[in-house]
């Protein structure tokens, strides 16, 4: 699995972050300002199958955060924090909640405990002759009105190039993830971040993560989409770092 690393060595007062990028994405939807967070080690991985990083992909979120806690295991790297968007957030929510004792904190960008996808994109994506019309209907509805022309359509082309198969595995295993009765198990600390403007996994998703993951912390950012961290890297940014200083040392 690749993995692109910035900043220096990691320690009890500053642990690394792992960003775990959505379905058919790769570690280039983190902006560089994210990857590159002054102070802090950051860990940017291309899931199998998407990327730099070769091979099949998964089927299903167990999948994925066994391949994860894996790596992070094999590599000596101890107490990351996993910042997990759309379906990297239901692999980060499921490490905090098979492997707690691994991890600083939790943050969850765009995502929520169950991933319902739409039936017309999983039938879409299922086909090559269909698998564009999948694409598009993403990309439709993973913006805000006010994101980028060239933004919008980078992403376009970026998913465009992802294995079919790939991308139809990743949105099936998002359909079947659902932790909504466990959220209550989750004792790390925990931000949980939307785009006042998603429509993938609305407001409402987030708000349910922070009312049911306790001591949660919830951060709006208006004019923003699904793609959050593109579309406002600067208030991401912003809310990640306020919510570090929280983080308590580690033993």
């Amino acid at each position: 699995m690749y993995i692109e690393i910035h900043g220096g060595e990691s320690g009890p007062d500053s642990p690394p972050l792992l960003l775990i990028h959505g379905a058919g994405g790769n570690r280039l939807h983190w902006p560089p300002g994210l990857r590159r967070l002054p102070g802090r080690r950051v860990l940017a991985l291309d899931l199998p199958g998407h990327g730099e990083s070769h091979g099949p992909g998964a089927n299903s979120i167990e999948a994925y955060a066994e391949i994860v806690l894996k790596w992070l295991e094999e590599n000596g790297v101890e107490h990351a924090i996993p910042v997990g968007h759309s379906m990297g957030g239901a692999i980060a929510l499921l490490l905090a909640l098979e492997a707690p004792e691994e991890f600083a904190g939790l943050v969850l960008i765009g995502s929520g405990a169950r991933l319902r996808v739409a039936p017309a994109v999983l039938t879409a994506s299922a086909q090559p002759g269909t698998f564009p019309q999948a694409v598009d209907a993403v990309m439709h509805w993973a913006f805000s009105e006010s994101a980028p022309a060239r933004m919008v359509e980078l992403a376009r082309q970026r998913m465009l190039e992802v294995n079919p198969d790939v991308l139809h595995d990743d949105f099936a295993a998002c359909n079947d993830f659902d932790v909504m009765p466990r959220l209550a198990e989750i004792r790390l600390p925990t931000l949980v971040l939307c785009g006042t403007e998603d429509q993938l996994t609305p407001l409402k998703y987030s708000e349910f993560l922070a009312a049911n993951i306790p001591g949660a912390t919830l951060v709006r950012i208006a004019d923003a989409g699904h793609m959050v961290m593109l579309e406002q890297p600067q208030a991401v940014a912003s809310a990640l770092n306020e919510f570090l200083l929280g983080i308590a040392p580690q033993a």
